[in-house]
């Protein structure tokens, strides 16, 4: 079951049918919430940036039968994460003393100059 149908079927002129499809563009460049004039009534609708398109043409028993049809979720997208999901879920790996020496220690200081010498030298 739908939530909400809208179906209006009544006979125009091709300028009127272009006037409504003009409508209907200049709501789609606008984007957000537009109202469209549709015959008697005026249907609000929140339209996103990003849409998926379907474009039908049949021919047959006659007729032409020309389908534009246009798709959008209901809710709102959420926002893009900081950070990758992966990144999050992760665990952070703790520093070491060896890979961090301490500041204002001898021990911790000296370490850390060899550490870098050895890193130079193999480069």
């Amino acid at each position: 079951m739908k939530d909400f149908k809208f179906e209006q079927k009544r006979s125009l002129s091709r300028f009127e049918a272009a006037d409504q499809l003009s409508a209907l563009a200049a709501a789609l460049r606008k984007g957000g919430e537009v109202e469209l004039e549709l015959g008697a009534g005026t249907l609000s609708l929140r339209i996103p940036d990003d849409l998926r398109s379907e474009v039908e043409i049949e021919i047959g028993d006659g007729e032409v039968e020309l389908e534009i049809e246009f798709t959008w979720p209901t809710a709102s997208p959420r926002p893009a994460p900081s950070r990758p999901a992966e990144a999050a879920d992760k665990p952070v790996p703790a520093k070491t003393a060896a890979a961090r020496p301490a500041r204002g220690t001898t021990t911790g200081s000296s370490r850390g100059k060899s550490a870098k010498r050895s890193a130079t030298k193999a480069s």
